[in-house]
C-alpha cells in the first residue's frame, strides 16, 4: 500500500512540473501542450486593453487559436492574411479565431489594421508578460546573437523579459480547442518559416467537430 501511495505522489509530482509554465532555453526544447489536455488559465489584453480570461472566452464556442511571433514577421503577417480567407468558413462552422502575440497592445492595433492591406476581423491577443506562450509550452530564449540583430533592426517592437531583456518567443502553433477548454487538434513547428496551411487547417476544423 505504501509502495503505491509513494508512486501516485511520483507521479502527481512530475504532472504538476510539465505543467509549471517555463520558458525554454531554445525552439528545440519547447514541450507544447499536447491533444486532450485542457488549456491553462491565463489573462491576455486586447486591443483596447481589456483583460481576456482566455479559458472563460473559449467556452464560449469552439476556437482556433494561433501563435505568431509579431507583427514585424512577415510569415506570420502572411499567416494571419491567409486565416482571413477562411474566416467565413470557419464562422460557418461555429468557430472564433484568436491569434496570440508577445506584441504589446499598441502594437496589435497596428497588426490589426495593416495585415495583408486589408482589416482583420477576428481577435488579436497581446501576450507580452509570456504567460501564455509560456504556459502553453511553446516559449523559448532566443539566442544572444539572434536576439541582438532583431533588436538593433525592430527596436522597441521586439518585446523583452522583464528583469532580463532577453528576447522571448513563442514557437509558431495552431490549436483546435473545443468549448470545455480542450486540445483536439494542435500544429506546431520550430521552423518559424513553417505554417500550417489555411485549407488543412479547415480541414482539421471540420473534423474536430465530428
Amino acid at each position: 500500500m505504501k509502495y503505491y501511495f509513494i508512486v501516485a505522489m511520483a507521479a502527481l509530482f512530475s504532472i504538476k512540473l510539465m505543467a509549471a509554465p517555463t520558458i525554454a532555453p531554445s525552439p528545440e526544447q519547447v514541450s507544447p501542450l499536447l491533444n486532450g489536455l485542457a488549456i491553462p488559465d491565463v489573462t491576455l489584453y486586447s486591443a483596447d486593453n481589456k483583460a481576456v480570461a482566455l479559458r472563460e472566452r473559449v467556452q464560449q464556442q469552439p476556437s482556433v487559436l494561433v501563435f505568431y511571433r509579431g507583427g514585424w514577421c512577415p510569415y506570420c503577417n502572411a499567416q494571419l492574411a491567409a486565416l482571413r480567407t477562411i474566416e467565413p468558413e470557419l464562422t460557418k462552422l461555429g468557430y472564433q479565431i484568436i491569434a496570440i502575440t508577445p506584441d504589446s497592445v499598441s502594437s496589435i492595433v497596428n497588426s490589426m489594421n495593416d495585415t495583408g492591406g486589408e482589416k482583420l476581423t477576428y481577435q488579436l491577443l497581446s501576450d507580452n508578460q509570456f504567460k501564455a506562450s509560456s504556459a502553453f509550452g511553446l516559449a523559448y530564449y532566443l539566442d544572444d546573437k539572434t536576439a541582438s540583430i532583431y533588436k538593433g533592426k525592430l527596436g522597441s517592437l521586439i518585446t523583452t523579459e522583464s528583469g532580463t531583456e532577453k528576447v522571448v518567443l513563442p514557437v509558431p502553433a495552431v490549436y483546435i480547442l473545443n468549448t470545455d477548454g480542450e486540445v483536439v487538434f494542435n500544429y506546431v513547428h520550430i521552423n518559424y518559416k513553417t505554417r500550417l496551411e489555411s485549407e488543412l487547417l479547415l480541414k482539421a476544423a471540420e473534423l474536430a467537430l465530428q
